[in-house]
């Protein structure tokens, strides 16, 4: 933890710190070579700032602050900044990982949560594993098959599988060690894309699916054996059945009824933790409800505890400790999952442990992280949804525009922000330098529409369970190109004293990467439009640029090998934006070309060759033989069963391939491919979701989406061209 001071503690004497100076604030070598490969504790995470030169957990401390006190690089020489080395990562899919570096080797993950050792100085492989999730499931995860890290400890490296298992794997060999399955029920669509972290010996690590009804925990393993020490629940079991423990006994009477035990109730803690090991507890982010509609899923009554909010655990039992809720009654898909930052800040001349967050919302709260009381909230972009934040209360006041489910015609309301909020899973990161937090924050709306009556629970476990109409956007390519223009990004410097943005730099399009900050007065982001930036951290001026060829959403890190700073960022577009939105998400202009691409002063390497995977696609649809119903009823079933995958109204973002350019072979071999034929490619299998006949009428709707598009002046969608 850092002191008062909000700088980073130093005990070192003279002698360990020339040590530390000649190898750039790693340890000598002779001492990495003892110890052995991932040879991380406690202690040396705790310390993490006598070793800079290391990064040994996804925040690099356990305060998540995402700041290295590495100065090589600085403002005054980033522009001499090289590309060193690159590395392909197998799958061309959602790149979301954030890098381990520990005593020169590097630790990642690409799609499907295969792992990756790489020499950090080379980019050579040293090992790959590939835990052989089951692509069939692919379709039961939010968002795509992405996988944001791995955590190490005492010579092993844990990842978290797509498809629920937790799984440890030898540093030096990468074979795997032990594999536990963390799913409660195997009937539900319960996936883990988020990093383990692990505290005190414990591997700690939370799941994702309340978009398909799930209910939301996070579990504590020991390292060592994979035995389960505790699980935390998030939200309420059967009302029949006795509360599990003081947090369920808290959290049962804001919820009503039983449809929730059904649905799943949600509240999936699927990314942000840190972790205070003064205090001894950890902080969770609680994600959003099953169903999204209050009414369906509460009878409209009640808080839902413990969906949307910020939630303190002691970490040797599970125990509660407490909690801030963001958004009581969560209806808009606002997760309190994004990153969670501790520091230390003076607040109206007093020093403050702090807890800091910018959930999807778009309220920036600071709240004492030793009792959960809020201390300041503010908007840091502008909300349709509430007018402020009751500091007596600390309740979000909401506008009755929003409510969309009270309204007794179903009308649609338009909601900023939406589903993706003004700060998805991104990671913000702050600087004790600056005393600002650097925030890569959306500009986006949408429209919310109640259901007449409630959807019954479908059992196909790749099926959205909203309980509401989301998303809706235009299939007129021009239409479609005007939304896409309102929706943007920028990077928010914002000072979390005041609650004032200090500086800010803005994008074309939201789903910009996750920050880096250092103490050489820089910043470090990847952007949605495909390039690698560095601004100064105290004006925000750009001082370097490279192109990255894809879109960048992971967080870059920062480390040195034999006295060298590297700054390396993981690439590749992909996750929800580039999937469910791919019509909007083509405003960025990029395609997926997953990549490790690490930089140093003076580098010399040049980006390899690209090519499309799906470049040779055409388009060449069969005659349109459907009629207006079927072609109906098949935009319903593509809505529910495919768009999250191939995009709304079959408009893909690249990442998977466009419907509406299908082949000839495919064409005639589509039943067989919905219904299983391409498992291994990442397709699932709707066996058991979709009848022949809706296969007919999706496929049908498809073959007219192909020649809507052969109709339009553009002729070809820009997801099949090669920038």
């Amino acid at each position: 933890m850092k002191p008062a001071s909000g700088k980073p503690a130093r005990f070192l004497t003279m002698t360990t710190a020339l040590a530390l100076a000649l190898v750039g604030g790693s340890t000598t070598f002779a001492q990495d070579a003892a110890r052995g490969p991932a040879a991380v504790d406690g202690a040396r995470i705790v310390n993490a700032d006598k070793e800079p030169g290391n990064w040994m957990t996804t925040g690099r401390t356990y305060d998540e602050q995402r700041y290295s006190p590495l100065k090589q690089i600085t403002d005054k020489n980033v522009d001499k900044l090289g590309l060193a080395w690159t590395y392909k990562i197998d799958i061309d899919r959602g790149v979301e990982a954030t890098p381990i570096v520990v005593d020169g080797v590097m630790y990642t993950t690409g799609p499907f949560s295969i792992v990756y050792a790489l020499d950090a100085k080379t980019g050579q492989l040293k090992w790959k594993y590939d835990p052989k999730s089951d692509r069939a499931r692919a379709g039961e995860a939010c968002c795509d098959a992405v996988n944001r890290g791995v955590a190490v400890w005492n010579g092993k490296v844990y990842v978290g599988v797509l498809d629920g298992r937790l799984e440890a794997i030898d540093a030096k060999s990468g074979t795997k060690v032990w594999s536990v399955d963390t799913r409660y029920d195997t009937t539900r669509s319960i996936s883990i894309t988020g990093a383990p972290r692990i505290v005190e010996g414990k591997v700690i690590i939370g799941n994702g699916g309340a978009e398909y009804g799930t209910r939301g925990y996070i579990t504590a393993y020991d390292a060592e054996t994979g035995k389960q020490d505790w699980r935390f629940w998030t939200v309420p079991g059967d009302p029949d059945k006795p509360a599990e423990n003081k947090a369920m006994e808290i959290a049962r009477p804001t919820w009503t009824g039983r449809a929730f035990v059904t649905q799943g109730g949600g509240g999936t803690v699927w990314d942000s933790m840190s972790y205070d090991p003064e205090l001894k507890l950890l902080y969770i982010g609680v994600g959003n409800a099953s169903s999204w509609n209050p009414k369906f899923r509460s009878e409209g009554k009640g808080d839902n505890l413990f969906l949307s909010s910020i939630v303190a655990i002691h970490v040797d039992t599970g125990e509660y400790a407490w909690h801030y809720q963001t958004t009581p009654g969560d209806a808009w898909d606002f997760t309190a999952t994004a990153h969670i930052i501790l520091a230390d800040i003076k607040i109206d001349g007093k020093v403050r442990k702090v807890a800091m967050q910018s959930p999807k919302n778009g309220y920036f709260y600071v709240i004492d992280r030793t009792n959960g009381k809020l201390l300041s909230a503010k908007n840091i972009i502008p909300l349709s949804w509430s007018s402020g934040v009751d500091m007596k209360t600390g309740r979000p006041k909401v506008n009755q525009s929003a409510e969309y489910w009270k309204d007794p015609e179903h009308k649609s309301h338009l909601v900023q922000p939406a589903f993706w909020g003004a700060h998805d899973w991104q990671p913000m990161s702050y600087s004790p330098d600056t005393g600002l937090v650097y925030i890569p924050t959306h500009i986006m709306s949408a429209y919310y529409q109640d259901l007449a009556k409630e959807p019954p629970r479908r059992k196909f476990k790749s099926a959205y369970q909203l309980g509401a109409d989301a998303g809706m956007v235009p299939e007129a390519e021009k239409e479609l190109r005007e939304l896409a223009n309102t929706w943007s990004g920028k990077l928010t410097a914002w000072d979390p004293k005041t609650q004032k943005m200090v500086w800010e730099v803005p994008y074309k399009t939201i789903f910009n990467g996750g920050v880096l900050s250092t103490a050489g007065n820089l910043v470090f982001e990847g952007t949605a439009d495909g390039r690698v930036v560095a601004y100064s951290a105290d004006k925000g001026k750009k001082l370097w640029e490279q192109p990255a060829n894809t879109g960048v959403m992971a967080a870059p890190i920062t480390y040195t090998v034999d006295g060298e700073q590297y700054v390396t960022f993981m690439v590749g577009w992909g996750g929800a934006f580039s999937t469910f939105e791919g019509g909007i998400s083509l405003n960025a202009g990029v395609l997926p070309n997953a990549q490790v691409l690490t930089y140093k002063l003076g580098g010399t390497a040049k980006l390899p060759d690209f090519k499309y995977k799906y470049a040779d696609h055409k388009l060449d649809p069969p005659p349109l033989t459907g009629t207006p119903e079927q072609i109906a009823e098949g935009q319903k079933a593509f809505g529910a069963n495919c768009s999250q995958c191939h995009g709304i109204n079959a408009v893909s973002g690249g990442v998977l391939p466009d419907l509406r350019l299908l082949s000839k072979e495919n064409h005639a071999r589509f039943a067989a491919i919905v219904y299983g034929a391409r498992v291994m490619d990442g397709m699932p299998s709707f066996a058991d979701g979709l009848t022949m006949q809706q296969v007919e009428e999706v496929h049908q709707y498809l073959i007219k989406r192909a020649h809507d598009l052969k109709d339009s002046p553009t002729r070809e969608p820009r997801a099949a061209q090669q920038p």
